[in-house]
């Protein structure tokens, strides 16, 4: 046999191999996953996400929520993911499977979002914190998401979903601050990052 027959003959089971342990191997592994049923609640863990949801995560990616914030609790002596708070076990590929694509993130500037939900069940602490980072978070390095938010004129009453601004962002009286359809979305979104639910192996 010829030097470029075994050449060949060497890319192809590279590729082979490769191909066959980063798509096969994980397919075969991961396909039969289905959401697991609560067996008192009778709930899905985890839960589809909502319109709203859906469309709070087109939302969150067009931001670059992702670049800054991971969504993967990971497990180990190595870091310290369950000591910080950011979940109650190791994230799981069930967590995932509503997710597509998965945004797992590659930094971390930011705490973890995975569990924000359980963590942080408050809408309007997330508004105030997309808002502006500072009112719930002093010394935040996150970049305030005002945009998201629309001042306008009070008219007649005041909106129930007006944010309580106090202190420096109070606003001048008959003026409020209210979140845009975006805003309502992209809070759904993290509303709805729970995965405190216990996996069964």
């Amino acid at each position: 046999m010829n030097t470029a027959a075994w050449i060949f003959f060497g890319v192809f089971v590279t590729f082979a191999s490769a191909w066959l342990g980063i798509v096969i191997l994980p397919q075969a592994q991961l396909s039969d996953l289905t959401p697991q049923q609560d067996e008192i609640s009778g709930a899905l863990n985890p839960p589809p996400y909502s319109g709203e949801a859906l469309r709070g995560r087109e939302v969150y990616i067009a931001n670059g929520c992702m670049y800054c914030h991971s969504q993967q609790v990971r497990g180990g002596d190595w870091n310290a993911d369950l000591e910080r708070g950011w979940g109650g076990r190791r994230s799981h590929p069930l967590d995932y499977i509503h997710d597509a694509p998965q945004l797992l993130g590659t930094m971390r500037t930011g705490p973890d979002l995975i569990n924000i939900g359980a963590r942080q069940p408050s809408a309007e602490w997330h508004h105030l914190h997309l808002y502006d980072p500072q009112i719930t978070s002093p010394g935040s390095t996150m970049a305030p998401y005002a945009f998201l938010y629309e001042e306008r004129d009070i008219e007649g009453e005041p909106s129930p979903d007006a944010l309580p601004l106090k202190g420096r962002w109070a606003l001048p009286p008959g003026r409020e601050v209210v979140p845009t359809p975006e805003a309502k979305a992209l809070v759904a979104y993290l509303k709805s990052l729970d995965r405190s639910f216990e996996i069964e192996e």
